[in-house]
């Protein structure tokens, strides 16, 4: 038998002994680089295999009026998870459930049933909270309720265009909901628990919440008071003249800032499933374009007063009550014209012969450049998506027919908001100002302003003198012209009617025309400038003055005295005409009796208060003019 010597031996035992020191050093460095380098990844690894999350939507940042109103806001609207392996009994969860959600139990069941980790039931699906209680008083292992909410507009129709809406996700798809809808929409969290491969909950581990990141409030310029007025007078509009569209703007002349917007038909956003997309796809104050008619004047009397081509009072024309240029006869639209005038008076009839002697005096050259740089032909920027740039004339193209169309509103095609940025510059000292919408962007748990816009001067157009003689002119066209219905007692208020006829396959329409009027006040210190436009109202005398020129003096009225407004009484004379009721002033009649008022001859109806004798008070106060007939409150002692 062979003998291994002990030499042999140890070098055996080191061999081996240094062979496992190997091996341990090995599994030593891998345990260390599985322990401290790459364990977090695996455990993190095993948790997601393990885990069950149950999303917590963002709470969609608040849609704000410039006083912190809300326009678009949110409310709860739960939604019920499963995790199918957690459930026991799938048929009778699945028949519990239905009853709750009102749904089909054969497909709730499919949902149960499904090999998933988690899943949503459609059916249980933003939720009211009270059909949310009732799925947790059911108690049913594997059935879980998720935070979850929905858009909400309180107002329904109003503002529909401008806010657009949101989709079941809650993701923006219109209007400022999809303009802004990254920094409405904040980031989703979730509430994650873990549970084993047969889904059986883990008890040993916590639960982990990653809170939502709620999105930030968007506040406009808009202020809901104003808004809520050209609303109502747009529903009374519709109601009163059936029209085919109808639209709105109030812009302040000094900033850009829109105060109101909105147009017919309208939509709720909350319901937009049901709604034509021509609908609410149709911005209609930044989409629509059509030929402005005489509102367009404006425009051409700014550019012969700045270049000095008119007096207003000392120039004279002799409207015979049409006028030809290159063969083409151009009529007034009064018939037999309006006789010898001054340019006053041609502003305040509004003859489009005076205008077309305006247009011939400034020349293609020179009233086109007006046109462009008042901002026509062109986008003006509003923070609204669908905005329309209009159609002008190649001023290369344009012969003396032409020229003289122009230069009373026909042939050229504008905007709604493109008119009321050109006469807020006209009035306002002769500044284009960008016309914008959203004001700031704000934190609603700090308050912080994250972003803010500021007014955009474009460029002066004319001067503060022509502005001045402008709005003077203006307002004796509302006062003592064809704006009279837009008369406001108290308060001083310029603007111009427009009425034209709508085209259609390059012809003009028989008694189908856009009525409008662009009015401001107060004339002296423009605050806010209103536009209204009537398409085709059934039932009345197509005419601007007639259907628009009321509306907006119910507006203006209205608003100004929102903004706090004072009335005053240095305004331009009304011309009265037959179909004017004649205004009253109001008596002081406090400290009288009974007797001493019957033996007051005034044409107004008195309402009385109290059973005294003598009147403490009255209502309105002494001096306000009202409308023969009108009736004022007395309160007796």
């Amino acid at each position: 038998m062979r003998r291994v010597s002990q030499v042999t031996v140890r070098k055996r035992l080191a061999f081996a002994l240094l062979f496992g020191i190997i091996i341990f050093f090995i599994i030593d460095l891998r345990l260390g680089f599985v322990q401290l380098v790459i364990g977090d990844m695996l455990t993190d690894k095993a948790k997601s295999s393990w885990n069950r999350e149950i999303p917590f939507e963002s709470k969609r940042g608040e849609i704000l009026d410039r006083n912190g109103v809300a326009l678009a806001t949110n409310v709860s609207a739960p939604t019920v998870y499963v995790v199918p392996r957690q459930i026991e009994n799938p048929a009778d969860t699945a028949e519990k459930l239905a009853n709750v959600l009102d749904a089909s139990t054969e497909k709730i069941y499919q949902h149960l049933t499904k090999k998933t980790s988690i899943e949503r039931i459609p059916e249980g699906r933003k939720i009211t909270s009270e059909k949310a209680n009732e799925v947790r008083d059911l108690n049913l292992k594997g059935v879980y309720i998720a935070e979850d909410s929905k858009r909400y507009y309180p107002f329904g129709d109003y503002l529909s265009h401008v806010l657009g809406f949101t989709g079941i996700d809650n993701q923006g798809l219109m209007g400022l909901e999809l303009s802004y809808d990254k920094e409405l929409s904040g980031e989703k969290g979730s509430v994650q628990f873990y549970s084993t491969a047969k889904g059986q909950r883990m008890e040993n581990m916590a639960d982990e919440y990653k809170p939502p990141v709620d999105g930030l409030d968007l506040k406009l310029t808009i202020d809901s008071q104003i808004q809520t007025i050209v609303e109502r007078e747009l529903d009374n509009a519709e109601s009163l003249y059936s029209p085919d569209g109808a639209i709105a703007i109030a812009m302040n002349p000094k900033n850009g800032e829109i105060l109101a917007m909105s147009s017919r038909p309208n939509f709720d956003p909350t319901d937009y499933q049901n709604v034509s997309p021509e609908v609410y796809n149709r911005n209609l104050p930044i989409w629509s374009t059509y030929e402005p008619g005489s509102t367009f004047k404006i425009i051409t009397l700014a550019a012969a007063l700045e270049e000095g081509k008119v007096d207003l009072e000392n120039d004279h024309f002799y409207d015979p009550g049409e006028v030809e240029v290159a063969g083409a006869h151009l009529h007034c639209w009064k018939s037999g014209g309006h006789g010898s005038q001054t340019f006053l008076e041609v502003v305040q009839n509004s003859c489009n012969p005076g205008f077309v002697e305006l247009g011939e005096r400034l020349g293609a050259e020179t009233l086109f450049s007006y046109i462009h740089d008042f901002g026509f032909g062109q986008k003006t920027g509003i923070d609204l998506q669908g905005e329309a740039s209009g159609i002008l004339f190649n001023v290369d193209n344009v012969g003396p027919v032409e020229l003289a169309t122009t230069a009373f509103g026909q042939g050229v095609s504008v905007t709604p908001i493109q008119q009321v940025a050109a006469v807020s510059a006209a009035v306002n000292g002769g500044i284009l100002y960008q016309p914008y919408i959203a004001k700031e962007l704000v934190d609603p748990l700090t308050g912080e302003v994250v972003m803010r816009n500021s007014p955009v001067e474009k460029r002066r157009v004319i001067s503060e003198e022509t502005s001045k003689k402008l709005r003077y002119a203006l307002e004796s066209v509302v006062a003592q012209g064809t704006g009279k219905n837009a008369f406001v007692d108290g308060y001083r208020v310029g603007g111009k009617t427009g009425t034209a006829q709508k085209a259609k396959d390059g012809r003009y329409l028989e008694n189908n025309h856009i009525v409008s009027f662009i009015g401001f006040a107060p004339a002296d210190d423009p605050q806010i400038v209103i536009y209204v436009a009537v398409d085709n109202p059934k039932g009345t005398v197509q005419f601007g003055g007639t259907v628009a020129a009321p509306i907006v003096g119910n507006i203006i009225e209205d608003s100004l005295r929102v903004m706090k407004v004072e009335p005053r009484k240095d305004q331009i004379e009304k011309e009265m005409t037959w179909l004017d009721t004649p205004m009253v002033e109001v008596p002081n009649v406090v400290g009288l009796t009974k007797k001493e008022i019957s033996e007051l001859y005034v044409n107004l109806l008195i309402e009385a208060e109290g059973e005294g004798d003598k009147v403490v008070q009255q209502d309105p106060a002494p001096g306000t003019k009202l409308k023969e007939g009108s009736t004022i409150r007395i309160y007796l002692e």
